[in-house]
């Protein structure tokens, strides 16, 4: 018999639960349908949060990555007074988070998944039966004839690098405005900029000239901080789309192929690797990989805390993506006693960093 486990997908999730199994002793294989390496190219910008790091460093594979601190976390909204400062010191971690290019996530994992000498088929398909005990989709993609919970917010990403006129000093800022949130997360000398748009406007936003889309971008991110320059545009569709069920018969579903969810707040890959860590763990020392009894375990174990990142993210394009007056108001009072209530900011803060178990 091949590896005991069969891990569909040799993407950033595939490859760092693969990683997180030979640490606990549990044999793995990877196919993939693509070649060796696709998932290096990849050009978008991760936001990881503290917690992430830490499962990250268990995997050996921290120091590897390129990666830049978020010291503070500036939190505002269009139209109205309130903000929040959510600080790295507050909260006694070297840093809330890091911003890093998912590519260089992927090169650093590849590289340690040679080093230990993991098994990887690439340009493979899925086989259509297999002796391995258990089978992990990690594919990327939900297909669309699993149970799902499916909501579109009718908006895109805009994402695209930038130059500040000043340095980052380390700060990302998040600002929700009736369109969408927009984000500038510090990465390298400058920024990644994540600006999110009506679908229906999202193509011509990204086909603007480099000072219309400057122009654009501080109208609605207000006058904090001031770009010199921006780079190529790319558009990326939003929206929900979770498995209700992440376990059947020797299987389970990861990363992408268990939830895509908004990016506002970065939460996607980081509730990914909290899955695979808490999968890993759950597998260690078990003769049987695939066990029923194991399989409902995990997927109970992770039930709260995929829901309540799904609600949270959710509830935050709701709440902010809304131009009801009374509800402006609602936005900075709350954003207000964020501020001036340290324990409440605590909160948040530490939710973000380890998810809906964080205590």
């Amino acid at each position: 018999m091949n590896a005991p486990v069969l891990i569909i997908g040799g993407g950033p999730a595939g490859m760092a639960l693969a990683l997180a199994l030979f640490r606990n002793g549990v044999g793995s294989r990877i196919v993939d349908i693509r070649p060796r390496g696709a998932a290096k190219l990849d050009a978008r910008i991760l936001a990881l949060s503290h917690g992430s790091r830490l499962i990250l460093e268990a995997l050996g594979v921290w120091l590897d990555i390129p990666h830049t601190p978020i010291a503070t976390i500036h939190v505002s909204h269009a139209g109205g007074l309130g903000r929040t400062l959510i600080s790295a010191d507050e909260e006694g971690v070297p840093a809330l988070g890091y911003v890093l290019s998912a590519g260089q996530l992927a090169t650093a994992l590849d590289a340690a998944i040679s080093r230990v000498g993991i098994d990887y088929a690439e340009e493979t398909p899925a086989p259509a039966t297999t002796d391995a005990l258990l089978t992990v989709h990690a594919e990327g993609r939900i297909d669309d004839g699993a149970d799902l919970v499916v909501r579109d917010y009718g908006q895109h990403a805009v994402i695209c690098l930038a130059k500040g006129l000043t340095p980052h000093g380390d700060i990302a800022w998040e600002r929700f405005t009736t369109e969408g949130p927009v984000a500038l997360l510090p990465f390298a000398d400058g920024y990644a900029v994540v600006l999110t748009c009506p679908a229906a406007d999202s193509e011509r936003i990204a086909a603007l000239n480099d000072a219309d889309f400057l122009t654009l971008f501080e109208r609605r991110f207000g006058p904090r901080v001031k770009l010199a320059g921006v780079g190529p545009r790319q558009v990326y569709p939003l929206g929900l789309r979770m498995r209700r069920q992440v376990i059947a018969e020797r299987a389970v579903w990861i990363g992408n192929a268990a939830q895509t969810l908004h990016p506002v707040a970065g939460q996607g890959f980081n509730l990914a690797l909290r899955d695979i860590a808490e999968l890993a763990d759950t597998l260690k020392g078990a003769a049987d990989p695939g066990d029923a009894m194991l399989l409902s375990r995990y997927a109970r174990g992770r039930w709260l805390d995929r829901l309540a990142t799904v609600e949270f993210t959710s509830g935050l394009v709701r709440l902010f993506s809304n131009d009801f007056g009374p509800l402006k108001h609602l936005r900075g009072a709350g954003l207000l006693a964020l501020d001036l209530c340290p324990p409440a900011r605590s909160f948040l803060a530490r939710r973000m960093m380890f998810g809906a178990r964080a205590w």
